[in-house]
């Protein structure tokens, strides 16, 4: 181990890039669909010994000292960020004919632009470098503060964050209701770097010690999570979630307008699954309605004559406001809630918005030289206001999140506090069979953790389900099936809801990982001294 890791912290040039690339590349290995965790244990080491060689001469400037760091860094990212998004050019690619130009630039673009937060990450660790565990302290420090600063910085993409590399299934998924995202990206690769300890016989028992305890704390708090039986007074409520895949070249074809909303009806009228009672909820898809409801108060009608008294009707559906003329209209992706009687009851507006895809920035200008909106659909969106729970029949509430509005444990952890159901409704056709709709369908896993909520999710052509509260799959529908889910889903009583800030234990084990590794530099220069 000392030869291997002797041979890395010596390397320079292009191969020292390189290394940094692949390290990073191989780490996605840790995400979902793969979750071959097993992978962080590689990556991670290879990045703490690329950083023992990242040094300067004594001459450079302040910056020119960091650069190394940087450079390591922002290589390991762009490697992982690329391997781990390349999937998002499948979206340009269902109009290729005007879009197909884009590819490059999203493929190449997001991974460049991503890769400057673990940039910042190794500069920041190697502020605080030292020897022994003091360097994988401040290893988990700086990627601590850069995913904490992902999830909201310039809107915010806290996609495949580290820290769902040790979450792979519901036994290692418990710890995050403790530590939330934050906590578990510092502690994932505080554990994930132990190995570049290996290469000193001095700190080796030490650093193996500190690694197995924590692991066998987070799998046997899992075990005890798992183990503990449901809660008094745990309400069930009977959903079906409906997926009709609906291919994107057809979505939004006119032509294709009754078909699609007639597969839509089909399979919300069939009766119930073996086993299952009326489904109390149906739960369509993001923009799974095909036009808009305004001009079709048949389809309300008809979606009225189908359900029954105390069934509610959840659709993802595009929302107008405006006389129609196209300078006064706005538009919201939303999720409109549709009663017995065929009326829409409520309503919940997207907030977050997806930049380029759901609306274009500075549109006035970008369009004047040519550019428009990329995917998204026919229109530019507006965002809503406001998100609140929604009154679902037996007395629940739930609270509607939009695509990736999901993804930001933040948003959902304070939109989710007078709640009891977690509704995800998205469109993920976009991307086709790729590792984006597992990523996605993990990360909403994962919130139902975090929250202590179950969640029901309609996804166009999958991944569609429900999770539990422990984040355990009920049922699901495999990608590209056209099909439904009866499910009988386990509703906890709010009183079990954590009540801490979000953010606050994770935050406070970032910090203190820091304090770790200044502590090591003042221990290592008064020995010195």
């Amino acid at each position: 181990m000392e030869r291997l890791s002797g041979r890395i912290i010596l390397l320079w040039g292009w191969r020292r890039s390189l290394a940094a690339f692949l390290a990073g590349a191989l780490l996605v290995l840790t995400q979902a669909p793969y979750d071959f965790f097993a992978a962080g244990f590689v990556s991670f080491p290879v990045l703490a010994w690329l950083l023992d060689g990242a040094t300067a001469p004594t001459s450079a400037s302040v910056l020119g000292r960091l650069r190394p760091a940087f450079a390591v860094g922002w290589w390991f990212g762009f490697g992982y960020f690329l391997a781990g998004l390349w999937w998002i050019g499948s979206a340009l690619l269902v109009e290729a004919d005007s879009f197909a130009w884009a590819l490059p630039f999203a493929v190449l673009g997001v991974p460049i632009l991503l890769a400057f937060y673990y940039g910042f990450a190794t500069v920041l660790a190697r502020l605080l470098w030292s020897d022994g565990i003091g360097r994988i302290a401040a290893l988990a420090f700086g990627f601590g503060v850069a995913e904490w600063l992902r999830i909201f910085l310039f809107t915010g993409f806290p996609w495949n964050e580290i820290g769902y590399a040790a979450m792979p299934v519901p036994l290692l998924m418990q710890s995050v209701s403790v530590v939330g995202l934050i906590g578990m990206n510092a502690l994932a690769v505080f554990v994930f770097a132990m190995p570049a300890m290996l290469s000193s016989a001095r700190h080796r028992r030490a650093g193996l010690a500190v690694a197995a305890i924590l692991c066998l704390l987070h799998a046997g708090f899992g075990l005890y999570q798992l183990s503990r039986p449901a809660g008094d007074g745990e309400r069930r409520l009977a959903v079906r979630i409906v997926q009709p895949s609906v291919d994107m070249s057809q979505k939004w074809n006119p032509a294709e307008e009754e078909r699609v909303f007639g597969d839509l009806m089909r399979l919300s009228a069939e009766p119930p699954a073996a086993g299952h009672t009326k489904p109390q909820l149906i739960l369509w898809p993001e923009t799974s309605v095909p036009f808009l409801f305004t001009d079709r108060p048949d389809a309300l009608a008809a979606i009225g004559a189908m359900l029954t008294d105390g069934q509610m009707l959840m659709a993802g559906a595009v929302r107008s406001e405006g006389d129609g003329s196209q300078r006064a209209t706005l538009y919201y992706n939303s999720v409109v809630a549709i009663d017995a009687g065929g009326e829409i009851v409520d309503a919940v507006d997207k907030i977050h918005l997806v930049p380029f895809g759901e609306y274009l920035p500075f549109a006035d200008v970008l369009e004047r030289i040519g550019l428009k909106q990329l995917v998204a659909g026919p229109m530019n969106f507006a965002a809503g206001t406001l998100r609140k729970a929604i009154a679902l029949p037996g007395g629940l509430l739930s609270t509607p999140f939009i695509c990736y509005e999901i993804i930001f444990p933040d948003l959902v952890a304070i939109d989710v506090a007078s709640s009891d159901i977690i509704v995800n409704v998205t469109n993920d056709a976009w991307f086709g069979n790729t590792p984006g709709p597992y990523q996605h369908f993990r990360q909403a896993q994962v919130r139902a953790v975090e929250t202590g909520l179950p969640v029901v999710r309609a996804a166009n052509t999958g991944i569609s389900g429900a999770v539990d509260p422990n984040g355990r799959v009920i049922d699901a529908l495999a990608i590209d099936a056209r099909a439904f889910i009866d499910v009988d889903l386990p509703v906890p009583v709010r009183a079990s809801r954590q009540t801490l800030p979000y953010g606050a234990v994770g935050l406070a084990i970032v910090g203190l990982f820091g304090l770790i590794a200044a502590a090591s530099i003042a221990i290592r220069r008064i020995k010195s001294n």
